[in-house]
């Protein structure tokens, strides 16, 4: 896109990074007016919004509503409606309504018959109406006409009419504090409380039709949650999401999903994550979940007795949890002080059951643009919402917003927040390299394994950079290759090609390993190219053995992190069937960490009298019989479990530290900068860009040069290291001025 603005300079990077320092989003619009040989460009803009920023909005007027909590929020069109809930003294089915575009609070029109005041309830938008199902009745402050209801009212946006359905045939019991949601023309409807117990059954309705449709009771199949309540669900990827809640004695921080069309649930594990990075989130109840893009974002509730405000992220397709750290923006200031109710908490069963928590993760990626926030004079800088539960939350295009809730003291809240999401889309970072080495395009390096000496074919970038101890046999084996080809050479040509950047492509590189062979060795090297490990069958005698060999070679590699990876998968799989064969396997291969677990599993009352009279038993050595009686009869002392443990050092963390000079003898290609070489290395770059795939595997350039240009326009030196930053680790961070130039 190129053009003349009014001074007659041309519009390129400094231009347009200049109109985003002011702070405006722009449009482009031609004008056509000026002479036929030039074209005018006028950039048009609007506000930006900093991403993870939150921002605290007008309050709701108590002339307009009640502070609240245990309300619904839904999301229609440009603004958020609030039913319900309740205000510490009385239960309200008042229905309120907030414009997010001009930042203020109404009461919505309506008209017939509203739902009886109610909280605990769940309201749903489906097409161009509201449904409110269920919810707790009564006068909460003599105590008396207390009940839950299964009723099902429509509100229609367009006219305000409410409306209850009227349904025949079997209803779902009577429910408060559960979950719903709209899937394919139905609501859905799952567990909840109904006034003596906790459930987790599942309804569903139709919702084109309310003369044709019926409750229908769903069979569900799988790790279906416990019985539970006072829990969000947010659908995402054409599943359900359940997230911790109150379940009885007990409150899980464990996430659920529900796929829709075989009505499987499926309990999302957690195994895989290793110590030290982020773990599931603090169990929790009355918090809130919403989803976007691939993300759920979980906010607030009671967790352990205290009211967390930390946002959390799960990433659906990476299967991770991280907290979301707020932008530097979202200044912490003096909260909303509400007046204090004169009543507490209603003193119902819910009321009493013990707290829980949890935590958030997103991995972003896109291009920062802190620097372009729109803050306006006139407000109050941004806050962070306290913590809170029993509040809701709603999205409208890519931010969150949250209403109400019960802060400390059981202080009821008419606060709204709003917190602007990333729109980024996602880093293939980790499937990049992983699909170099599923392709082994562009390979240099030749592994030969074992006493079968069989072959794995690999990238010397890529291992050099993830593991020292493979690192050093590359260098050896270089050492050697040089060796041989300067004895072999003429006198007047003894440089080795092999360690030269650019010329003729050397010779593939062998490395003999012969304490490793090719199944476990290729699992190991799929790790140092993803960071992850594709999990076999879980609990299959075959497959945990094959965990077991990687897991060795991984101590002798000094490959902390993939040693967790193994030990958290192979302890996680030790039941009554392998543990025996698990057990003597980790004594043969002198895994003490393992063979210890194991024993301890053995010695377990309820596992004890069923190992010994397996036959697998009988067959054991005689040593390990006698260490399982021994072990049996005097427990040894628990050795203190609060030791730190290192993780060691993550692919991102790796790549980085290769592109800084950890890589630099490593490099075969050389980028030409406006004649300034830049040393990289192929087999990365090929990975991660197809305009240098498509280069590489076409031809290569005979000096191992290769000049960087967008059409004549040659980048800054900013933009170029932007751009390598962005290839070797997935770093988006950067200047927006930078972010403006389309590399390949």
């Amino acid at each position: 896109m190129a053009g003349t603005g009014g001074s007659g300079g041309p519009i390129g990077a400094g231009a347009l990074a200049g109109a985003a320092r002011s702070k405006v989003a722009p449009s482009v619009d031609f004008d056509h007016s000026c002479s036929d040989s030039v074209e005018y460009l006028t950039l048009n803009f609007g506000p930006f919004e900093t991403v993870h920023r939150w921002r605290r909005l007008p309050p709701c007027d108590e002339f307009v509503g009640a502070r609240r909590s245990k309300h619904t929020v839904v999301a229609y069109k440009d603004a958020i409606y609030v039913f319900g809930g309740d205000n510490g003294k009385t239960m309200l089915n008042d229905l309120l309504r907030f414009d997010v575009k001009d930042c203020s609070w109404c009461r919505a029109f309506t008209t017939g018959t509203p739902p009886a005041p109610r909280y605990h309830h769940s309201a749903v938008v489906y097409g161009s109406s509201m449904f409110v199902f269920g919810g707790y009745t009564g006068d909460i402050y003599s105590n008396s006409n207390l009940k839950n209801k299964n009723d099902l009212f429509e509100y229609k946006f367009a006219t305000g009419q409410w409306t209850e359905w009227k349904i025949e045939g079997r209803l779902p019991v009577a429910r408060s504090a559960h979950g719903a949601t709209v899937y394919s023309d139905k609501l859905w409807i799952f567990a909840g409380y109904d006034g003596n117990a906790r459930l987790n059954d599942m309804w569903t309705i139709g919702l084109q039709d309310r003369e044709l449709m019926c409750w229908e009771e769903v069979a569900q199949s799988g790790e279906i949650p416990p019985s539970c309540c006072n829990f969000p669900v947010a659908v995402c990827r054409d599943k359900m999401f359940v997230f911790s809640g109150q379940s009885g004695a007990k409150i899980t921080n464990n996430l659920f999903q529900f796929e829709f069309k075989d009505k499987t649930w499926t309990r999302i594990p957690t195994e895989h994550l290793l110590r030290g990075s982020p773990p599931p989130p603090q169990r929790r109840y009355g918090h809130t979940m919403v989803a976007f893009d691939r993300h759920l974002y979980v906010f607030g509730g009671a967790a352990d007795n205290t009211l967390p405000n930390e946002l959390h992220c799960y990433d659906v397709d990476f299967q991770t949890w991280e907290v979301v750290q707020p932008s530097s923006d979202s200044e912490v200031g003096g909260a909303e002080v509400p007046e204090r109710a004169a009543a507490s908490e209603e003193a119902t069963a819910l009321a009493s059951e013990e707290r829980g928590g949890f935590k958030k993760s997103r991995d972003v990626f896109g291009l920062d643009f802190g620097t372009t926030t729109a803050k306006q004079p006139s407000t109050p800088a941004s806050e962070l919402p306290s913590g809170r539960l029993f509040h809701a939350a709603a999205v409208i295009s890519d931010a969150m917003y949250i209403f109400g809730g019960t802060v400390d003291n059981n202080i009821r809240s008419g606060e709204m927040y709003r917190f602007q999401f990333s729109c980024y889309p996602k880093c293939t970072l980790h499937e990049d390299y992983g699909r170099l080495w599923e392709s082994r395009q562009f390979c240099d390096v030749e592994f030969v394994l074992g006493e079968k000496e069989e072959c794995v074919q690999g990238h010397v970038a890529i291992v050099t950079a993830r593991s020292r101890w493979l690192r050093r046999k590359i260098v050896q084996a270089r050492e050697r290759l040089a060796q041989k080809l300067e004895e072999e050479a003429a006198p007047a040509s003894r440089e080795a090609p092999a360690v030269a950047v650019g010329g003729a492509r050397p010779p593939m590189l062998h490395v003999a390993i012969r304490e490793a062979e090719a199944r476990p060795f290729e699992v190991l090297m799929q790790f140092l190219y993803t960071d992850k490990i594709k999990y076999p069958r879980k609990g299959h005698v075959e497959d945990v053995l094959l965990i077991m060999d990687v897991y060795k070679l991984a101590l002798s590699f000094q490959l902390c992190r993939l040693e967790q990876l193994c030990r958290q998968y192979i302890e996680a799989s030790v039941d009554l069937q392998n543990v025996l064969v698990v057990c003597e396997s980790a004594a043969r291969l002198q895994l003490s960490q393992l063979k210890e677990h194991c024993l301890n599993f053995v010695v377990k009352e309820s596992h004890f009298n069923q190992v010994i009279m397996m036959k697998e038993f009988e067959r054991l050595s005689s040593p390990l019989i006698v260490e399982i009686v021994r072990r049996k009869q005097q427990p040894p002392p628990r050795a203190p479990s609060d030791q730190p443990v290192d993780i060691g050092t993550s692919l991102i963390q790796d790549m980085k530290a290769y592109l800084e000079g950890a890589g630099a003898e490593f490099c075969d290609i050389t980028l030409l900068l406006d004649g300034h070489p830049r040393p990289a290395h192929k087999a990365i770059l090929a990975a991660r860009s197809s305009y240098f795939e498509a280069m590489f595997r076409s031809f290569m350039p005979e000096d191992g040069q290769v000049n960087i240009s967008i059409g004549e326009m040659v980048p800054s030196r900013q933009a170029f290291e932007s751009m390598l930053r962005y290839i070797y680790y997935g770093e988006v961070n950067m200047p927006p001025e930078d972010s403006l130039h389309p590399f390949p």
